[in-house]
C-alpha cells in the first residue's frame, strides 16, 4: 500500500471541535441518552435513603424485576416501505388531547428526592403537553401545582384515609382548582414491606444521623438545597415527624370497598380512574361501577411482591373491558419502546413514576425535561422503525410477548 503524508486540505474537514459546554448540569444531562443514564446520575447525586425510597420496591423486589423483564421480553414486528416522514405521537385520553402517550405518575414525598419536587414535574408536563398527577402524599399543595401548570391537565391521586372527611376535603380542593381527573388508588389497604427504607431508617423529614452525615459528604449540594429551602410539607397535611411506614399506616384505610368507590365516583365532577387493578375480574367489577378508566398497576412493585405483571395482564383486560373504558398502564416503564409496546397491546395511555424521578434527582426541572425528551424521542423513533405514523396505527400485530414465566 502506498503511503503519503496527509495534506492540510485533507485534514481540514476532519478538524471539527465541539463548542465547550461550561454549564455542568447541562453537560451532564445532555450526555444522558437513556433513563438508565439518568438513574446513574441520580444515584451519584442523591443520599442513599432518598434514592432507595425511589428506586426500591417491596420485600425481595421480585415484582418490579418481573415487570421490567416483561418489557425486555418482547419482539417488535416492523412493517417496511412505509412513509414515516411525519409522525403524530398524540391523541385523546380521557376526553382531552395529549401530545405524548405518557404522563407523569403520582409520587409521594417528591421534594425529598430533590427540592424542586412536584413543581418541576408540573412545569415539565406543561412544556410537553402531558398530564401531571399529584399524589395525596405529594409535597406541594394542590393549589401550587395548579399555578405551576395553569393551562395544562392536572390529575389528583386519592388515597382513602381512615378520616373520610379529610380525604373528601382534598377531593373538593382539587375540583375547585380545576383538576380534571381523579385517580383513586385501591391497592394500598396497608403499606407494603419496603425493606430498603427500613434498613436505611428512612424518616420524614430525613434525619441527620452519623450515617446520613457520612453519606452526605460526597453530596453536599443535595443537603444544602434541603436545609436552605422550605421545610417538607404535604399536599394533604401540614407536617409529619416520623417514619414513612408510621405515616402510611396512620392514613390508609383497610376497610375501603366497592361501595366506597361508587360513593367517591359520585362526589367527583370530572373523570374517575381506578389505579391498582391487577386482575381481569376486578377490572370488570370497577367498569361495571361506571368509572372512566382503569390503571393496570402493581404500584411499581412497592406493595405486594410477586404481584401480577401489568404488561402481561394488558391484552386480557383490553379484550374484556377495552370497549367500555380506557385502559392505562404503569409499572416497569423505562423507555419509549416500552410505551409503544403498551399502546400496541391496547393501552390508551401510560404513566411514568421512577423515570420522572430519576430525571428530577439528576437535575431538577431540567432533568425532568430531559427524561421526558428521552422518552418522547424513543417513542417517535420506535414508531418510525415499526412503520407507523400515528398511535392509532399501532396494533397487537406489532408486538409479540415472548415467554419467560408461564403458569404451570
Amino acid at each position: 500500500m502506498k503511503r503519503q503524508l496527509p495534506k492540510v486540505h485533507d485534514l481540514a474537514p476532519l478538524m471539527k471541535f465541539k463548542k465547550p459546554e461550561f454549564d455542568a448540569k447541562k453537560r451532564r444531562l445532555d450526555a444522558a441518552l437513556t433513563i438508565e443514564d439518568l438513574r446513574r446520575l441520580a444515584k451519584r447525586r442523591t443520599p442513599k435513603a432518598a434514592f432507595d425510597y425511589t428506586d426500591g420496591s417491596a420485600e425481595a423486589e421480585i415484582s418490579i424485576g418481573r415487570a421490567r423483564e416483561a418489557f425486555t421480553d418482547i419482539q417488535f414486528n416492523p412493517a417496511i416501505l412505509r412513509d414515516v416522514s411525519k409522525v403524530s405521537t398524540g391523541w385523546q385520553v380521557l376526553g382531552a388531547p395529549v401530545s405524548l402517550p405518557f404522563g407523569i405518575a403520582p409520587t409521594g414525598f417528591t421534594r425529598m428526592m430533590q427540592t424542586e419536587g412536584e413543581i418541576a414535574g408540573a412545569h415539565a408536563a406543561a412544556r410537553a403537553g402531558i398530564p401531571f398527577s399529584l399524589s395525596t402524599m405529594g409535597t406541594a399543595s394542590i393549589e401550587d401545582v395548579q399555578k405551576a401548570n395553569p393551562l395544562g391537565r392536572n390529575w389528583f391521586q386519592l388515597y382513602m384515609w381512615k378520616e373520610r372527611e379529610r380525604s373528601m376535603a382534598l377531593v373538593d380542593r382539587a375540583a375547585k382548582a380545576g383538576y380534571d381527573t381523579l385517580l383513586v388508588t385501591v391497592d394500598v389497604p396497608v403499606a407494603g414491606a419496603r425493606l430498603r427504607d427500613k434498613r436505611n431508617g428512612m424518616s420524614i423529614p430525613p434525619a441527620l444521623t452519623p450515617g446520613t452525615v457520612l453519606n452526605a459528604l460526597p453530596r453536599p449540594h443535595w443537603w444544602i438545597d434541603f436545609l436552605t429551602t422550605e421545610p417538607l410539607a404535604f399536599a394533604s397535611l401540614d407536617r409529619w415527624s416520623g417514619t414513612v411506614a408510621e405515616l402510611l399506616d396512620t392514613m390508609f384505610d383497610p376497610t375501603v370497598t366497592f361501595d366506597d368507590l361508587a360513593w367517591i365516583r359520585d362526589q367527583w365532577p370530572g373523570k374517575v380512574v381506578v389505579k391498582g387493578i391487577q386482575t381481569v375480574a376486578d377490572a370488570q367489577a370497577v367498569v361495571d361501577l361506571g368509572v372512566d378508566g382503569i390503571v393496570l398497576s402493581n404500584h411499581g412493585g412497592r406493595q405486594l411482591d410477586r404481584a401480577p405483571i401489568p404488561f402481561h395482564l394488558l391484552p386480557d383486560v383490553v379484550r374484556e373491558v377495552g370497549s367500555d373504558t380506557e385502559v392505562l398502564l404503569d409499572t416497569g416503564i423505562m423507555s419509549g419502546a416500552d410505551i409503544v409496546a403498551a399502546i400496541a397491546l391496547g393501552a390508551r395511555f401510560t404513566l411514568i413514576g421512577r423515570a420522572y424521578l430519576y430525571g428530577l434527582m439528576a437535575g431538577g426541572e431540567a432533568g425532568v425535561n430531559r427524561a421526558v425528551d428521552i422518552l418522547a424521542e424513543q417513542v417517535e423513533r420506535t414508531m418510525r422503525l415499526l412503520g407507523v405514523t400515528a398511535l392509532e396505527e399501532l396494533s397487537p400485530a406489532h408486538v409479540t410477548q415472548l415467554t419467560r414465566l408461564a403458569p404451570r
